[in-house]
């Protein structure tokens, strides 16, 4: 079986933007679940509320594959399925390591979306002695002392880091050093890596920070206990409200007097 060192995705060379390798999962998620329903096509319009984005943009997206659909028909869901994941990289073996088996690694290591989805978890690295050889999700954790041996062994271009943020550069240096070339970084910090290494941060207390300002923003904010009460504006003249068309306005003018958020 092709491993990750040998083959990588075809994306950027065919020039296909960021963004839309960023909606490609999202789409290939939407189109997996029909494909277990035996939905045979699917309109752009079905498919993109089901991915979360405008059919205007998917069609956009899909043409950079060269997917282009049939007028009244749509997509061949199974055609798209096997489209999108060569073009991710999925129809291949892409062996991972995790690095740092706390609570998040270890929930990490038994999540069973990898394998089908082209990963495989080809080992579990921590610096805790006591953790090596013990069975996490039915893989025995080695030690970090051991982790350019694993990679090498293993053919590993992708590493996952979930240790501490004191320790996550450290790792990722040595990562790379060993010939990791794509990141995924669970730790709450910034890594530095040079340049042909790329690194997806995935940082869940700034999603709940997200998430908080839009719910501040929904139920609107309120003012605070010391704000002065402000004095109510004094009632403009009728000439104010006259328009230079002569057509008369309501008392706020054209202007509401609170613009919406």
């Amino acid at each position: 079986m092709a491993t990750g060192r040998t083959h990588r995705p075809a994306t950027r060379s065919r020039g296909i933007p960021e963004a839309t390798v960023a909606r490609l999962p999202l789409y290939l998620r939407a189109l997996t679940a029909l494909s277990e329903r035996s939905v045979p096509t699917v309109s752009s319009e079905e498919l993109a509320a089901a991915a979360g984005v405008n059919s205007a943009k998917l069609r956009k997206d899909f043409s950079y594959l060269g997917s282009y659909g049939t007028r009244g028909v749509g997509y061949d869901v199974e055609y798209l399925v096997y489209q999108i994941s060569r073009e991710l990289g999925l129809t291949q073996d892409w062996p991972v390591v995790i690095v740092g088996i706390g609570n998040l690694g270890a929930a990490l290591a038994g999540y069973g979306g990898f394998a089908s989805r082209g990963f495989r978890v080809a080992a579990l690295i921590d610096a805790d002695p006591a953790m090596t050889g013990k069975p996490v999700a039915g893989i025995p954790v080695q030690h970090s002392d051991d982790l350019e041996k694993i990679i090498a062994e293993d053919g590993v271009s992708i590493g996952v880091i979930a240790t501490p943020a004191g320790v996550a550069q450290a790792v990722c240096d040595r990562l790379v050093a060993a010939g990791v070339t794509s990141i995924l970084n669970f730790a709450p910090t910034v890594l530095s890596v040079p340049d042909g290494v790329d690194v997806r941060k995935v940082d869940l207390s700034i999603e709940l920070q997200i998430l908080a300002f839009h719910e501040q923003r929904k139920a609107g904010e309120e003012p605070g206990e010391d704000a002065a009460p402000q004095a109510a504006a004094p009632a403009a003249p009728p000439a104010a409200r006259t328009t230079a068309q002569g057509g008369r306005k309501g008392p706020d003018g054209d202007v509401p007097a609170v613009m919406p958020a």
